[in-house]
């Protein structure tokens, strides 16, 4: 947000104190997109020569962030290692390398959505090493998808390579794949990623997605992205996760913006039934299966998206929206909490990473545009 003091503040707090040298079991995909991401992201803001965001330049900085985001990954590195099909275990401990007692069984997610960090890290240092691992795994992935319909399942043995969750969707255990695919193309262009992709994006509208052809016309429900079986395409259940509110968002990225904008009404209609999205909800029953929210950001996400591809003012009111709600709903003494409840509002003693990162940096976005917009139609003057 352009405060340069409290910025600087925290990077030398970090450089000061932390340490990985740790007897600490981490998740490999946890550390990796919170913490790797966040090192990288630091270190670009400080040496970036053009500092869009005022002055972030760090006095008599060396690196430092980069060599511990070097450091961190060193440390994830032995969970790419005695796996047969390349797959990462999904923990590793920071001091011993993989658990003995280390769990064979792991996300597509979690497997497959490490690419854009550890290629990040890769070029960075010029070390193709991190780039390598990460850009095998989802290749050993997308390799045991399908062959009937091309999708992939949510739960994999990485020493076996069996699927041991079958479940194809858009939500959790596999919603980042799909993300990491076009944002991997998109950042570092390779044609490899952006084929996997476009090749995913045909299975998922051949197998999950419901409702009539066309989005805004023609007889039929509105589409609707289900949970399939991989292998036969048939469905498994009848509810969606909160999570796959971040599809419209991707469909925007990839030029499908008609699709976006159906599929995004679909998931604002559940947040104005409830001023929050429940973590499942039940299509068919269309009532929460489970109601728990817990300040998640991918709603606002494809928001503000769909603002940037279409610039309809309605989607700055949609962040408005669920900025008002999370003030009326989510406000505490010293932070924003889950809602353990969506429908009553009780609360859970818990905020999670993802809000201050994630969450309201979108909604910070969507202000800074929804000013934008008022200053453009001349509502407000520049004083």
């Amino acid at each position: 947000m352009g405060n340069s003091s409290e910025f600087q503040k925290a990077v030398k707090l970090v450089i000061n104190t932390v340490s990985f040298d740790k007897d600490s079991t981490v998740q490999v995909f946890e550390a990796t997109i919170r913490v790797l991401g966040s090192l990288l992201s630091a270190h670009r803001i400080i040496t970036d020569s053009k500092q869009p965001f005022g002055n972030m330049t760090i006095k008599d900085y060396d690196n430092e962030l980069l060599h511990m985001a070097r450091d961190l990954a060193l440390r994830l590195l032995p969970a790419f290692e005695n796996t047969k099909t390349g797959i990462p275990y999904p923990r590793v401990n920071l001091k011993s390398g993989v658990p003995p007692d280390s769990n064979n069984e792991t996300c597509t997610a979690g497997a497959g959505s490490l690419l854009v960090e550890f290629g990040i890290l890769s070029r960075l240092l010029g070390d193709s090493t991190f780039e390598w691992v990460a850009r095998r795994a989802v290749k050993a992935l997308w390799n045991l998808r399908s062959n009937d319909t091309g999708l992939l399942g949510n739960v994999v043995n990485i020493q076996t390579g069996h699927w041991v969750g079958k479940q194809s969707g858009l939500g959790a255990g596999l919603d980042s794949f799909y993300e990491y695919l076009l944002k991997s193309y998109i950042l570092f262009g390779e044609d490899d990623d952006l084929e996997m992709f476009n090749a995913a994006y045909r299975s998922i509208q051949s197998y999950l997605r419901r409702g009539r052809e066309a989005c805004n016309e023609g007889e039929g429900d509105p589409p609707l992205y289900v949970n399939v079986n991989m292998f036969s395409g048939q469905l498994m259940n009848t509810w969606i996760d909160s999570l796959q509110a971040f599809f419209p968002g991707l469909q925007v990225l990839i030029g499908d913006v008609e699709d976006a904008i159906c599929l995004h009404a679909f998931y604002y209609a559940i947040w104005k039934r409830y001023g929050a999205l429940p973590e499942r909800y039940n299509w068919q029953l269309q009532a929460p299966d489970v109601l728990f929210y817990p300040l998640r950001p991918e709603l606002v996400e494809s928001t503000y998206l769909l603002y940037q591809a279409t610039k309809n003012p309605f989607y700055l009111h949609v962040g408005m929206d669920i900025l008002q709600s999370l003030e009326k709903y989510t406000k505490v003494k010293c932070g924003y909490a889950t809602l353990h409840h969506v429908i009553d509002k009780s609360k859970e003693d818990r905020m999670e990473s993802f809000f201050l990162s994630e969450t309201c940096k979108y909604l910070y976005l969507v202000c800074i545009a929804f000013i934008s917009h008022l200053l453009n139609d001349n509502i407000f003057k520049k004083s």
